[in-house]
């Protein structure tokens, strides 16, 4: 994650890295049981190569994956204490919807 964004920014990139797209989050939930390279998770999406690289790169971006060379091969694994840091801040955001269900905005 960039360190000049906000927590709330690094939350909002963090939950559009999970939650953005349908490919995205299965690629999340393969690479949390292990790593994988792009042929790997080609293999068990049936997904093109372009949009597997495509959701990888926004998920590396988002600082939800790391990579690691292996050859001629780039392994791809989650990074848990983004991941962590993820579902705190989506549990204070819950917290704080909880909170607000009375409270309205007077017009």
């Amino acid at each position: 994650m960039l360190m000049s964004q906000s927590p709330d920014e690094s939350l909002t990139q963090a939950a559009v890295g999970l939650f953005g797209d349908p490919l995205r989050a299965r690629i999340v939930r393969l690479l949390a049981s292990e790593q994988m390279c792009t042929c790997h998770l080609i293999e068990q999406t049936g997904a093109r190569q372009t949009t597997v690289s495509h959701h990888l790169r926004l998920l590396r971006e988002a600082g939800l994956v790391e990579t690691e060379p292996r050859g001629r091969y780039t392994y791809y694994r989650l990074r848990p204490e983004a991941i962590a840091a993820a579902a705190e801040g989506l549990g204070d955001l819950a917290a704080q919807a909880v909170e607000a269900r009375d409270r309205y905005r007077p017009c």
